[in-house]
């Protein structure tokens, strides 16, 4: 991991984006090729080649708002190539990592912070509530002013923070192998959980010759022969899908529709830090309403962590080293941020999968009109080619 070389790009975006997300979704699906490079054996356990990530990041430096992608410097024209061609009036540009102009020991006597890693509610097959459902895209209907876009909630948020003060967000994605073991478990699992809340009838398991011989001879009738009869005449009356309640349809297809798609292993976290003389705690509320968004009661929904927020319970006799607990978790929490680390590295965990269409929820590019905040860099005029048959040397 310490030989890797990553590079930081700034994507600004079109002063008009009049693109659907679906545009965002295709993407992800072309940065799943593009990032994905499976080790062998050999190059797993003798070279320690691994698979490579990509960070997604939204950030606000005094109230200036900012898109950011941190990958590694072999995919960056791969990457490039992908967003110019879903959006070809936006600007892609080499930048410094904007974590180095803060002091690297936070929290200190002139900064504090405050931050939290997210965990997903149920299972990884549940989804959480896509672009699908904010707004109804028709391919005759395209204008950006009818949507109803979520980013425009953390964007005028992050307008609002003054001089001295910083909030990150931060999406790590690392694209997970269709052949991978915990992959197939995934699927298999989503498949179990949709056959049961469609009623899908259970494949019968089978019986021993002696098991059915017992049975025929207690009840002089073949075994299984009534249960088979009864669920015939109930299928016959009504199918398992017309027995389905609309809740129970809407996870039905949520979950198939989760396990159809690409999907990358992520986590998500975000940090809030400030002077100590701006320091505002009700900032963290920001990336809070942002991510509640994408909650549902019946489906999944994102919701903080509590093995690594930063915030420490009182207790009568721990008290008195609560403070000292507190900055330990907070100095955790920024040293894993600028490292791109999983929450809990180096032990594994906290982790979650999420396919394209929900990444492209979370992080996509929303124009003027769907995110009026005067403060976000837009590209303001569209750069042309060179005039045919200008002389060069």
């Amino acid at each position: 991991m310490s030989k890797q070389k990553s590079v930081v790009l700034e994507i600004k975006m079109p002063k008009e984006v009049l693109k659907p997300l679906r545009s965002m979704e295709q993407v992800f699906s072309s940065i799943w090729g593009n990032v994905f490079d499976f080790p062998d054996w050999w190059e797993k356990w003798f070279e320690g080649k691994m698979l490579l990530n990509i960070a997604l990041e939204m950030v606000s430096l005094g109230g200036e708002p900012h898109f950011y992608i941190r990958l590694h410097e072999s995919r960056r024209n791969a990457v490039e190539a992908s967003i110019y061609s879903q959006y070809p009036d936006a600007e892609i540009i080499l930048v410094d990592d904007y974590t180095k102009n803060v002091p690297q020991n936070l929290p200190n006597k002139d900064w504090d912070m405050w931050g939290s890693d997210y965990e997903m509610m149920k299972p990884d097959v549940y989804p959480i509530k896509t672009y699908t459902k904010f707004f109804e895209e028709k391919p005759d209907t395209p204008k950006e002013e009818k949507r109803i876009d979520p980013m425009s909630t953390l964007l005028e948020g992050m307008a609002k923070l003054g001089p001295g003060e910083q909030l990150w967000v931060q999406i790590i994605a690392k694209p997970v192998r269709s052949l991978k073991e915990d992959f197939y478990d995934f699927v298999a699992k989503g498949r179990e959980i949709a056959d049961k809340l469609a009623k899908r009838p259970d494949k019968a398991k089978a019986k021993s010759i002696l098991q059915e011989a017992a049975e025929e001879l207690a009840t002089g009738k073949p075994a299984g022969a009534e249960d088979k009869k009864e669920d015939l005449q109930l299928e016959a009356i009504y199918p398992p899908e017309m027995r389905l309640t609309p809740g129970e349809k809407d996870v039905v297809q949520g979950v198939e529709n989760k396990i159809a798609k690409r999907g990358f292993e992520c986590f998500i976290r975000f940090i809030y830090l400030a002077k100590r003389d701006v320091y505002f705690g009700g900032a963290k509320a920001i990336p809070f309403g942002h991510f509640q968004q994408f909650s549902t009661e019946n489906l999944n929904q994102p919701k903080p962590a509590g093995k690594t927020i930063t915030k420490i319970h009182r207790y009568p006799i721990l008290d008195l080293i609560r403070v000292r607990r507190l900055h330990l978790r907070k100095r955790k929490m920024f040293f894993r941020y600028i490292k791109r680390w999983p929450p809990l590295f180096p032990l594994k965990g906290m982790t979650f999968l999420l396919n394209t269409e929900e990444l492209a929820t979370i992080f996509h590019f929303p124009g003027k009109t769907a995110a009026p905040a005067p403060f976000v860099p837009r590209v303001e005029s569209k750069k042309g080619e060179a005039p045919p048959g200008l002389p060069y040397e």
